[in-house]
């Protein structure tokens, strides 16, 4: 065993040994440094040829953006319409990509034996009539003190929506006015 050892041992050495003095001739060369977008490398490259297709790969679509995309997933004008129009309530999640706002339960002052849940789904990146939907959950307190589901009326879901869709035209009105000055 002694004498494996020592065979690895004296290997390992000449393997190292010859590896430093392959070294001795070495000789360092100036390195020209050169910026790309000066030569040119940068040049053209949005239209050059790769396996994805011309341009190159893209994820999140070729077109950009339509009105009110802005860098969110979802239309910045719903978006900020729907944090204006809920912003009442404690906002428990909030995902600009993926379109959803999850509120936290809130009571009213006037009635504490009552609470409302939200959930704010927008839908696309265009502003439109469709492209938000809302669900509304309510919860009463019942003689033990615990909270049980509600009915909610029909017509709340639908006015909320409709808030959140005057609002984003506000916002939206209020922004092609400030582009037009």
């Amino acid at each position: 065993m002694k004498v494996l050892a020592s065979r690895i041992v004296l290997a390992a050495g000449l393997v190292v040994g010859l590896m430093l003095g392959a070294c001795e001739n070495y000789e360092p060369q100036a390195v020209e440094k050169v910026n790309p977008k000066e030569a040119g490398v940068w040049d053209d490259y949005e239209n050059r040829d790769t396996i994805f297709g011309k341009g190159g790969l893209k994820l999140f679509g070729d077109d950009p953006p339509p009105e009110g995309g802005g860098n969110l997933g979802v239309n910045s004008f719903l978006w900020r319409a729907s944090l204006d129009t809920i912003s009442f309530m404690p906002v428990n999640s909030a995902d600009p990509f993926g379109g959803v706002i999850i509120t936290d339960w809130h009571s009213a002052t006037e009635s504490p034996n009552e609470r409302f849940k939200l959930n704010v789904y927008i839908l696309g990146r265009t502003l439109r009539a469709d492209g938000v939907r809302v669900a509304l959950f309510r919860q009463v307190r019942d003689a033990g003190g615990g909270w049980r589901d509600a009915a909610v009326p029909e017509a709340a879901s639908t006015q909320i929506e409709d808030s959140i869709l005057t609002r984003a035209r506000q916002i939206r009105s209020a922004t092609l006015v400030k582009q037009e000055n």
